[in-house]
């Protein structure tokens, strides 16, 4: 007899060994249909996989996250057999999943063309169409090197070379197509259907430089065809919403060769990138927080204390003066925060002390992971760190999340999603200090009611931490801040305090970030409201323009007014039409349209017009300026300058 529990703690018994697909008929047909795969005792295994033993069971399909993954691994396969057969000279490598789809790499001596991917695709349909059963089997490393040398698939035998000598060799079979792979698949090609194809790209054999350059194509697959319509439809919005798009049509950043990785902010996009600043340096002094600045440069010595030299180095750019000296362009903050705390002796009444940083650091990015503001190599973070006591910690925990929570809903992001990560194998520090950390941390969030998922073993080497993920517009997620609880660093710096009875004890460090790379954010930003800013983060608040020139010393004067009052004013006297004028203001989406012709000048008024076209109608300034600052108010700002 062999039993199977399933997830809802019911058993089904067989009389004789019984496979994953055979057991969810048992269950019903509609469960066998949709069976892709299934999870025993915690290992996945395909539907064909015979249980001879008593087991967990939980059988996957499409609705499951572990299932959506299967579809787009088997999809990837997919896609290799019918490029394998519209071209038999190309050479298949590698195929994982990736976020939303997965890619392949093929060598081919003639590029793959955008037309190209349309005959694949269609080619893909015909193999779904044909109902091909996928079907597992296993080699011997030389049969399997020879295998694919006899195939003309070189790369395959490269990867064979670089597998344990102890795995087993495992390789999938769907009709005329066998590719290497650990497994597991969907039962046959029939199951998959719901995919596209999206892009192009170069990329080195295994990431590396010095490889030859293969040929990317990038898919993304769905359970179904809704799943997979509305993904298409994210994707169309988030290329309007794209912030290298919208940064160059709204005159605000730029990048180029010169200096790669770093941006050259323009007016508009550093008055946007101030008012961040501005926004987090006064909600951390509201908060208890001082701040600090240490320097760029530092000596290779601190790096090597902090461990990062040994963790980071490749990342890390460098340079050696004279004297032989090695010097870093710091990649982190928090080396030179811990050499602040510890000037001076600190008692157990300083504590705590929350020491901010807007700390400009640098890394190596490879220059093919660069992306916009999203990806760069120099960089400005939100830093703090604070220094408490053990008794401390929970709270201090807790007023970090409140913050965080607080700065998100601001910046409009009501939809955030906590994650709390524990112990990694690889790291330092006894179970019983974990057990703290780890402690302090969840009970701050089970304080706050709120609810967090777990990703196990996915922590720092130093300690546990919790992810601040934003759910953006068009429902994109966006990990930003984060919260770290640390006993490494104070130890590796001797960082100390006096404690009631004038002995020392190393504090308690929290690494905190708000919205983490502010460039990052920035872009973030951008995104989420498609340039349109809330009236307190827009560059440009209000446009004042006139309709003839007879009205351009009134225009100068009212754009004093709203200057005096904080305001951020242009004045747009060009001698345009002014439709013309309110289409360019329109299109650099600036929240106010003032328009100002003889009327509004005799009784001294402005016209009002919101870029989404609503016209207000004419009012007073002063009437103007009330409506203006009540909006401030109600969009998140803090003080009457926002």
């Amino acid at each position: 007899m062999v039993q199977i529990t399933l997830p809802d703690g019911s058993c089904k018994e067989f009389d004789q060994p019984v496979s994953v697909a055979e057991v969810a008929a048992d269950i019903g047909t509609g469960l066998a249909k949709a069976t892709l795969a299934g999870e025993v005792d915690g290992r996945m295994v395909d539907a064909s996989f015979r249980i001879d033993r008593d087991a967990d069971l939980r059988i996957i399909t499409g609705r499951d996250e572990a299932g959506l993954d299967l579809i787009r691994h088997s999809t990837a396969h997919l896609m290799a057999q019918a490029v394998k057969r519209l071209f038999p000279d190309t050479q298949v490598t590698i195929g994982p999943v990736i976020e939303n789809g997965f890619y392949y790499d093929f060598a081919r001596a003639e590029p793959f063309r955008p037309e190209d991917l349309d005959a694949i695709e269609a080619e893909m349909k015909r193999i779904v169409a044909e109902d091909l059963p996928v079907s597992r089997e296993v080699m011997s490393r030389d049969e399997a090197v020879a295998f694919f040398r006899g195939q003309g698939e070189e790369y395959k035998a490269r990867i064979i070379a670089d597998i344990p000598q102890d795995e087993t060799l495992s390789l999938y079979r769907q009709g005329d197509f066998i590719d290497l792979c650990r497994g597991p698949h969907i039962p046959s090609t029939g199951k998959l259907g719901a995919f596209k194809l999206t892009k192009l790209a170069g990329a080195y054999w295994r990431g590396d430089s010095r490889n030859e350059m293969l040929q990317r194509i990038y898919g993304t697959a769905w359970s179904d065809k809704k799943d997979l319509k509305t993904y298409l439809k994210r994707l169309e919005e988030a290329e309007k919403r794209d912030h290298r798009r919208l940064g160059k049509q709204l005159d605000l950043f730029r990048f180029q060769d010169d200096a790669p990785g770093s941006v050259f902010w323009h007016p508009r996009g550093w008055t946007l990138f101030r008012k961040l600043i501005d926004y987090v340096r006064l909600r951390q002094e509201q908060s208890g927080y001082v701040e600090v600045n240490t320097p760029d440069v530092m000596d290779r010595s601190l790096w090597e204390t902090s461990g990062h030299w040994q963790a980071y180095h490749e990342h890390m750019f460098t340079t050696q003066t004279e004297d032989e000296r090695v010097f870093a362009l710091k990649p982190m903050n928090c080396p030179g925060s811990v050499s602040v705390y510890k000037q001076g002796l600190k008692s157990y009444r300083d504590l705590p002390v929350r020491m901010a940083e807007f700390g400009k650091v640098h890394r190596y990015e490879p220059s093919g992971a660069l992306h916009g503001l999203m990806r760069v190599r120099h960089f400005t973070q939100d830093d703090a760190h604070i220094y408490c006591t053990e008794e401390q910690m929970e709270e201090e925990c807790r007023k970090v999340i409140e913050l965080n929570l607080s700065v998100y809903r601001d910046f409009g992001f009501d939809d955030v999603r906590l994650k709390f990560a524990d112990r990694p194998d690889n790291r330092i520090g006894d179970d019983a200090t974990w057990d703290k950390l780890e402690g302090a941390l969840k009970r701050a969030i089970d304080a706050m009611g709120l609810d967090y998922t777990h990703n196990p073993g996915e922590g720092a080497f130093y300690g546990p931490k919790i992810e601040f993920v934003l759910r953006d517009a068009i429902g994109r997620d966006w990990q930003c801040g984060t919260l770290q609880v640390d006993l490494n660093l104070p130890e590796r710096f001797d960082a100390t305090y006096r404690t009631a009875d004038g002995g020392e004890r190393r504090p308690v460090m929290l690494h905190r970030a708000l919205l983490g790379s502010l460039e990052r954010f920035t872009g973030i930003l951008i995104e989420h409201y498609s340039g349109n800013f809330p009236l307190w983060l827009a560059p440009v608040q209000l446009v004042v323009m006139n309709i003839t020139d007879a009205q351009a010393d009134y225009v100068d004067q009212v754009t004093e007014v709203l200057r005096a009052h904080g305001f951020r004013v242009e004045s747009d006297l060009r001698n345009e039409k002014i439709g013309y004028k309110i289409r360019a203001r329109t299109l650099e989406k600036i929240p106010y349209l003032l328009i100002v012709g003889d009327r509004e000048v005799e009784r001294e008024q402005v016209a009002v017009r919101l870029r989404d076209g609503t016209d207000l109608g004419s009012m007073a300034v002063s009437e103007l300026v009330r409506r203006l600052e009540q909006e401030v108010a109600q969009r998140g700002a803090i003080d009457d300058n926002q």
